[in-house]
């Protein structure tokens, strides 16, 4: 972030216990009018004020805002990063949910992140995003950005589907799994993870595919350069199959459906603790070297 750079307003996006948020919301707004800061609050954080102020969807806060401030765990974060990237604006976040890989800055860290920020000493962290593409009978019918990642899974039945991956127009593998997991590196601590992908830094340029319990267990996670161009498509029934957005969305597909993935234009500015590593975080959040 640009030493100097002065800020005049801050988005503020939450979803954490109300309970909690009604403790810190009404300090931090006394915070920021102090220093002459616009606060804009979404929603969900203007439901729990005294005053019961009506907030503003969050793609008006995202519109309104030079920097979006994220109070809850990585659900909140990932909705944020759909809104921030396009915008160009970077996200501060604050850790209120639990595991929070992406929230990296703790609650007690939240004045001193502030100061830091509007002081134009942050240290800001590019992370790719992924644009993913829905295509049937010729048209794209879903254009959405992910932070983490684009998966096809089954749904409730237990029998498993068949995918056919393909990369630059090169046929790659057909799958017989119960799903598909196309990640970005920031992405790679999440979903893909606990299929067994493999953890890649935020720095790396590529996307993790990793298919979801593989009938043959030579079907390995895959690490391709993230300039590629996948496509998938469905072979064979698709009921019950589903397309989710970082865990966030979810599209139903039908047998003849095409997903497109490639790097999305625009990154996300993910504000980051200057003095708390990537591997610091990892060894953190994952318990590395605990008994």
């Amino acid at each position: 972030m640009q030493p100097g750079k002065t800020f005049q307003t801050i988005g503020i996006l939450s979803r954490p216990r109300r309970e909690q948020l009604s403790v810190v919301v009404p300090t931090l707004l006394k915070w920021l009018q102090e220093r002459g800061i616009k606060p804009i609050l979404d929603e969900e954080t203007a439901a729990v004020l005294p005053t019961r102020s009506k907030g503003q969807p969050r793609s008006a806060v995202a519109d309104a805002s030079q920097i979006l401030l994220v109070l809850g765990g990585d659900g909140t974060m990932l909705a944020a990063a759909r809104l921030a990237a396009p915008r160009g604006i970077p996200i501060l976040p604050i850790n209120m949910g639990s595991l929070g890989f992406l929230t990296s800055f703790t609650l007690d860290e939240l004045y001193p992140a502030l100061e830091e920020t509007i002081a134009g000493h942050s240290s800001i962290s590019q992370r790719v995003m992924l644009q993913a593409e829905l295509v049937r009978g010729g048209s794209v019918i879903e254009s959405q950005r992910a932070l983490n990642d684009v998966v096809i899974h089954k749904g409730a039945l237990a029998r498993m589907i068949q995918l056919e991956l393909a990369i630059n127009s090169d046929f790659v593998c057909r799958y017989r799994a119960d799903g598909l997991i196309v990640s970005s590196p920031t992405g790679s601590t999440a979903y893909s993870l606990s299929a067994g992908g493999p953890i890649v830094h935020p720095a790396v340029e590529a996307f993790i595919i990793t298919p979801i319990c593989p009938h043959m267990l030579t079907d390995r996670p895959l690490v391709v350069r993230d300039y590629c161009q996948l496509e998938i498509k469905m072979n064979g029934d698709a009921e019950s199959v589903y397309l989710t957005l970082d865990g966030q969305r979810g599209v139903p597909l039908q047998p003849t459906d095409i997903l497109r993935v490639q790097r999305a234009k625009e990154q996300l500015q993910l504000i980051q603790p200057p003095k708390k590593p990537y591997f610091e975080i990892l060894r953190s959040k994952l318990k590395w070297g605990e008994a």
